[in-house]
C-alpha cells in the first residue's frame, strides 16, 4: 500500500424440477421480496465466538491522480460464516502505476478449495499492473492479464489431484475512469442517484448466451440441484477448474464508467447476492458514511437472512458524489 492512503483494519471474534432457464439479460436485480431485517439469536453468539479468525475488516481513504474531486474511502469485511472452510479472498491496492495512482479492488470466490482465490488475490493485481499497455489500453490489458493469469494458476496446479477455481470480481479506479471486469456470480453494483446499478452480469450456465457458448464448445449443462456445466459447476466462467477448462473461461466481461455521477461501490461475494437483492444493499450502504461500517452491515444483513456462503463485501464511496 502506498503511502498516499491510510487503512485500517480490525479482527471482530464472530464466529426436484429445474426452474426454466434465464436470459443474460435477466441477471441482473433480484426484484423478489426480502425477508424482513432480523438478526437470529446466533449471530449473536457467533460475535462472541472463540474464532478471531472469522471476521477481518479495515479500509481506508485515497485519492486518484487525474481526477480534481478524486477522494474516496473504501471498506472491506469478510466471514466465514457457516462454512467451515474460508474459500474467499480479497484485495484493496492504491499503487502508481506509470506515474499515475490507480485503485484496484477484488473479490475473488473459490471453489473446490480456497488455492485459486488466494492465487488470485496475489498475483492478479500485480499481473495488470505490469502490462505493457495498462494505462494506454487498459480493456485490453485486463483481458490479457486475466487470461495470463488463469494460464500461469493452471500451471501451477498441475501437481495437484483435486480441482478448484475461483470467480473474481474487480474495480479499477483510474483518474476519473472506472473498469469493472468479472467472471464468474460474484457481482459489483454501483449507487448513482439512490438507485442500484448493476455493472456486472453472473457467469451462471443458465444464461441463455453462456449456455450457447459452453455448448458450442462441445460441452452441456444440467440440472443437478442447480444448473451446472458438466453437471458439476455451478458458475460458468471461472478461473481454474482444468478439467472444465474448454467451457469454463476466464474471460472477464468489462464494463466502463465515468466515476462521476456514482455515489459508490459494493462488491461482493454470492454470499451476499444469494440473500441480499441490488436494492437492497445499496439502500442498507446508503445510510451508512462510514465504509467499513457499511461492509460489515452488508455481512450481518446477509447472515441475518440465512446466507450459508462464506460472505465477502468491499465498499468504496466517493467522496465527490453527494
Amino acid at each position: 500500500m502506498d503511502a498516499a492512503s491510510s487503512t485500517r483494519t480490525t479482527n471482530t471474534n464472530i464466529t426436484t424440477v429445474p426452474p426454466p432457464l434465464t436470459v443474460a439479460s435477466s441477471a441482473g436485480d433480484d426484484e423478489e421480496d426480502q425477508p424482513t431485517t432480523t438478526e437470529p439469536p446466533e449471530f449473536d453468539a457467533m460475535i462472541h465466538s472463540w474464532d478471531p479468525h472469522a471476521l477481518f475488516s479495515g479500509g481506508g481513504i485515497s485519492f486518484l491522480s487525474g481526477n480534481q474531486n478524486g477522494k474516496f474511502s473504501y471498506g472491506y469485511s469478510s466471514f466465514k460464516g457457516k462454512r467451515a472452510s474460508m474459500e474467499d479472498f480479497y484485495e484493496t491496492r492504491i499503487s502508481e502505476v506509470d506515474g499515475q495512482m490507480v485503485a484496484f479492488f477484488g473479490v475473488f470466490d473459490g471453489h473446490g478449495g480456497s488455492r485459486a482465490a488466494e492465487y488470485l488475490k496475489s498475483n492478479l493485481f500485480k499481473n495488470l499492473s505490469n502490462h505493457p499497455d495498462f494505462i494506454k489500453d487498459t480493456k485490453s490489458a485486463i483481458v490479457e492479464a486475466f487470461r495470463q493469469t488463469d494460464t500461469d494458476y493452471l500451471n501451477e496446479e498441475k501437481g495437484q489431484k483435486k480441482d478448484a477455481g475461483s470467480t473474481a470480481s474487480t474495480a479499477v479506479l483510474l483518474g476519473d475512469r472506472l473498469l469493472v471486469a468479472n467472471v464468474g456470480d460474484s457481482r459489483v453494483v454501483a449507487c448513482r442517484s439512490g438507485s442500484a446499478i448493476p455493472l456486472s452480469i453472473d457467469h451462471k450456465p443458465d444464461r441463455s448466451d453462456e449456455r450457447q457458448r459452453i455448448e458450442q464448445a462441445g460441452g452441456f449443462i444440467m440440472w443437478a440441484g442447480t444448473w451446472r456445466v458438466g453437471g458439476v459447476l455451478a458458475v460458468s466462467r471461472a478461473f481454474g477448474d482444468k478439467l472444465l477448462k474448454q467451457y469454463v473461461v476466464a474471460e472477464p466481461e468489462i464494463q466502463e464508467e465515468e466515476i462521476d455521477g456514482v455515489e459508490f461501490l459494493i462488491i461482493a461475494s454470492d454470499g451476499l447476492w444469494n440473500v441480499v437483492s441490488n436494492t437492497d444493499a445499496v439502500a442498507i450502504v446508503r445510510g451508512i458514511s462510514d465504509t467499513e461500517a457499511a461492509s460489515r452491515k452488508l455481512i450481518e444483513e446477509a447472515y441475518a437472512r440465512r446466507s450459508s456462503d462464506n460472505i465477502t463485501c468491499i465498499v468504496v464511496r466517493f467522496e465527490n458524489s453527494v
